[in-house]
């Protein structure tokens, strides 16, 4: 499979979990699906990625904003890097859903959150812990 098809993948299955998170979130399958499947297989793949492709993203370059930049530039490591944000933002989104069902936060509160999370990963979870907070009058715990 190449690169573009696996990038291509990677999309449409975080999109599934992403929609069972924001039209069935109560559906007794959702979590199971989400946590057990899409983020797993999100992160399976981003391991096999990550570990066949480890002189690539390695590339002995050291930490600074000028060998990551150039890292990026690579369509592996790119692929990479975004497999990474995919499965941990759709983590979070699903430890919002549970959260705020676990809180009684209504969940068409959540949605806003939820896309957001999805769009701007930290964005998100940062508007999630302001409703959150709100509503529950409790920073995350």
């Amino acid at each position: 499979m190449t690169h573009d098809a696996l990038f291509q993948a990677a999309n449409v299955f975080a999109m599934l979990g992403w929609l069972f998170l924001a039209v069935l979130p109560r559906w007794r399958y959702t979590r199971r699906i989400v946590l057990s499947g899409n983020v797993l297989v999100l992160a399976l793949a981003y391991a096999l990625l990550f570990f066949t492709n480890f002189a690539t993203i390695n590339g002995g370059g050291g930490m600074s904003i000028a060998n990551i930049s150039t890292a990026f530039q690579n369509p592996v490591v790119m692929l990479v890097g975004w497999v990474h944000y995919l499965a941990f933002d759709l983590f979070i989104g699903a430890w919002e859903v549970q959260d705020a069902q676990a809180n009684g936060i209504l969940h068409w509160l959540v949605i806003p959150c939820l896309f957001a999370t999805f769009m701007a990963g930290p964005v998100g979870l940062l508007l999630y812990a302001v409703l959150r907070m709100v509503r529950t009058k409790r920073l995350l715990d």
